[in-house]
């Protein structure tokens, strides 16, 4: 009978492995998480090989009952993980094999750790990308309310930080809604290329056993399968797409945090992020410190890390496997954990952010927003766009001078400067006027801002509720049934 800490895999040696060593090369400590997924796996492989003849259908159930069995002591906390068998699979099929006895030893029929553990990470990561779509789709829906309610709220718009043009918070928060928008994308991509299914590649050539690849796709929900057996066991592309699309998140994730903590600044003084998303200093008792978006500014760049982690992981490696594959893992649990952390928070924040209107409305005020409203009304009444520029510039040094906004000047102050100025031009010189008029597709206007929302906002619903029945549409996708007997019913 094999003992759970008789270590599987050691027949060809001579003598025993390094204490230090084994605990050097061992990967148990983080690859555990991945419990379900090798077990579902396992279940699929062992249901597909009973199904070709390899197993009989007792082995299959014993092997698949003692693998449920596994799963609920992992559960309940009552398993004892062993660095000894070194990783997530032997543990398993070790206990496995304790249990059922000589039959457990026969589920590794036709596989090796190479595809199983691709197999592993590709179905850890699908899984984990359903709850990263539902948080990055809670902080859609939350940009979406606030920019609803901020509609028509008129701050001053920013090139090079400095004032600019008016444009409304609602405007500026859609803006952070469609870099949204292209993650989303990207995400679904990286779902579609992670769910190809390498199981069957074995170590790196196939194997000499009668399986069927397309059964195996089909019960754990793959909707293709890797075609080339070296490529299958050592392609990381997958998790590489994946921290590519989450680093581009966290720039996004990055720049919005950027712009809360200088509107929060005393400064500023345009939101108030609410007190449960800040904490307070250990010596200053006036201050208010937005930690939260200090942190995830800061989380950003361990998400690059993990990037070139992995691209530098991969760069050297000859096909196939190779034990380098074994830190693909850290990095890109890594970054699941912190995305999916920074996306909760952040959504969680947005949904109470206050908003303090007149506080934007005099720092827009203060900027001549305008004065490109001035150098438009110019062009209309006929001037050439280059003297309208000089007599906008005029008119602005005039009010700097006088401490006046361009709003504020008389029409004799504003006529000095061109005979083509009427008293329509106070129409143009307003902030409401200024965002009104730029009601075009994809512009400030407030109307556009609220029909740009009544869009999206439909989008959103169908998201959430898409991810919320995310398993069961990938398991309907299969286009190949499989008879299920009880025993296989979990998974």
């Amino acid at each position: 009978m094999t003992t759970a800490n008789k270590k599987l895999s050691s027949a060809r040696l001579t003598q025993p492995t390094d204490k230090f060593v084994e605990e050097f090369t061992a990967s148990v400590q983080f690859d555990q998480r991945m419990f379900r997924q090798d077990i579902r796996g396992s279940i699929a492989h062992a249901t597909m090989l009973a199904e070709v003849k390899v197993l009989t259908v007792d082995e299959r159930d014993q092997i698949i009952a003692g693998l449920q069995q596994i799963e609920q002591e992992i559960e309940n906390g009552d398993f004892e993980w062993s660095i000894a068998q070194e990783d997530v699979h032997m543990n398993i099929e070790a206990r496995l094999i304790v249990l059922i006895g000589e039959v457990g030893k026969k589920l590794h029929t036709g596989r090796s750790r190479n595809d199983q553990v691709a197999t592993d990470v590709r179905l850890y990561l699908r899984d984990m990308i359903e709850p990263i779509g539902q948080q990055l789709n809670r902080l859609q829906e939350a940009l979406l309310n606030v920019a609803e309610r901020e509609a028509e709220t008129i701050m001053p718009g920013f090139t090079h930080l400095q004032t600019a043009q008016p444009v409304t918070f609602g405007h500026h928060m859609m803006a952070w809604y469609e870099m949204l928008v292209r993650d989303a994308e990207r995400l679904q991509d990286c779902a579609k290329r992670a769910n190809s299914l390498p199981l069957g590649a074995a170590a790196l050539a196939g194997t000499t056993f009668p399986i069927d690849r397309e059964m195996t796709a089909s019960l754990l929900g793959f909707d293709r399968i890797c075609l080339n057996s070296l490529d299958a066991v050592s392609d990381r592309d997958f998790a590489i797409e994946f921290n590519s699309f989450a680093s581009i998140l966290m720039m996004h994730l990055s720049r919005f945090s950027e712009e809360l903590i200088i509107w929060s600044s005393a400064q500023f003084d345009f939101v108030d992020l609410g007190d449960a998303f800040c904490t307070g200093s250990s010596i200053m008792p006036q201050k208010k410190n937005p930690d939260v978006p200090e942190l995830i500014r800061g989380k950003t760049s361990r998400v690059y890390g993990n990037m070139f982690n992995l691209l530098t992981l991969m760069k050297n490696q000859p096909l196939a496997y190779n034990k380098d594959n074994q830190e693909d893992k850290e990095p890109l649990f890594d970054t699941i954990d912190t995305l999916l952390g920074s996306l909760r928070v952040y959504a969680d924040m947005m949904s109470v952010i206050t908003v303090k209107a007149d506080n934007m409305r005099q720092a827009a005020l203060r900027g001549y927003a305008t004065a490109t409203d001035l150098a438009d009304y110019l062009v209309r009444k006929g001037t050439p766009f280059r003297d309208a520029h000089e007599v906008v510039g005029l008119s602005v040094a005039y009010g700097i001078k006088h401490k006046k906004d361009l709003s504020e000047l008389t029409l004799a102050e504003l006529q000095q400067f061109s005979a083509n100025i009427d008293e329509d031009v106070f129409d143009v010189l307003t902030l409401e006027g200024s965002v009104a008029a730029r009601d075009h597709l994809g512009g400030t206007a407030p109307e556009q801002v609220k029909a740009a929302i009544k869009k999206h906002a439909v989008n959103v619903k169908q998201e959430l509720h898409r991810c919320s029945n995310d398993h069961l549409v990938v398991t309907a996708s299969t286009t190949k049934r499989w008879p299920i007997t009880s025993s296989e019913k979990r998974f």
